[in-house]
């Protein structure tokens, strides 16, 4: 565990008003995977609400296989366990509940995000709209039912710098506000937008947490999504209950996209 945080126990756990999200917390000095970390001791039993937190990651990873650029002591990186009652084919909107819930929790710090399907954050930046956060969902199932659900939350937070792979693409949060950020705050901010959300997701299904994600969603717009059986190009009218984006080609058709990359033509 690193002291002289924002992100120690003392802090953060002060700052939570959460039930059982973010309790236990787990702070790492350095570790390869805040979701591996997880995962391991998800298979040992440990409680929903696990949170494990690390200044540091050496192998930080996106959808896809990508690299999730993990410098130390800048930005937020965590994971969070979840165990859901839920058939498997019903707990995958949880990445847009989780969306909708950051982008809360950064409205409330004073920024305007926009969520790009299916699991980006977006903010404004004089080049156009930047890459903030990512969130990546994994789970693992007994049957047809939800065994536990690992999330996992990258947030550029305090970077002043970014590699030149990735500097045309995303930002931080203090690149664009012009000042350091609180990250124990942000985490709190972020574990008490989600609660009630997955709360009421569980009793009543996805609805209200789509409704809010759409808050601040980039919809509207013209997209090409590229696909494993190729790409498809139409409007990104919405998402279904399932958490699939829905596509208007321009034949007039509505085509549901449950997996892909999508890029703004």
């Amino acid at each position: 565990m690193t002291t002289g945080s924002d992100l120690v126990p003392s802090a953060v756990l002060a700052a939570l008003t959460t039930r059982r999200l973010g309790r236990p917390y787990v702070l790492l000095s350095c570790c390869g995977s805040t979701s591996d970390e997880v995962a391991t001791r998800a298979a040992a039993d440990a409680p929903e609400g696990l949170l494990v937190v690390t200044e540091q990651q050496t192998e930080g990873r996106g959808r896809r296989g990508h690299a999730w650029h993990s410098p130390a002591a800048e930005n937020l990186y965590c994971s969070l366990l979840l165990r859901p009652a839920l058939p498997a084919r019903l707990a995958t909107p949880m990445t847009l509940l989780a969306g909708a819930a950051l982008a809360e929790a950064l409205v409330a710090l004073g920024f305007a995000p926009h969520l790009k399907w299916p699991n980006d954050l977006l903010l404004d930046t004089p080049q156009g709209r930047r890459k903030v956060a990512g969130l990546l969902l994994e789970m693992a199932s007994a049957g047809d039912r939800v065994r536990h659900v690992v999330l996992g939350v990258g947030i550029n937070v305090n970077s002043r710098e970014l590699p030149d792979e990735i500097g045309s693409i995303a930002t931080s949060l203090r690149l664009v506000c012009g000042r350091a950020q609180d990250r124990g705050r942000l985490l709190a901010a972020f574990l008490a937008a989600l609660e009630p959300l997955y709360d009421d997701f569980l009793v009543n299904g996805p609805a209200s947490g789509l409704d809010r994600w759409r808050r601040h969603a980039c919809l509207g717009q013209s997209c090409r999504v590229h696909r494993l059986d190729g790409s498809i190009d139409g409007v990104a009218t919405d998402v279904d209950d399932t958490g699939a984006l829905l596509l208007r080609t321009a034949a007039g058709e509505i085509v549901p996209v449950c997996a892909g990359e999508v890029s703004w033509l």
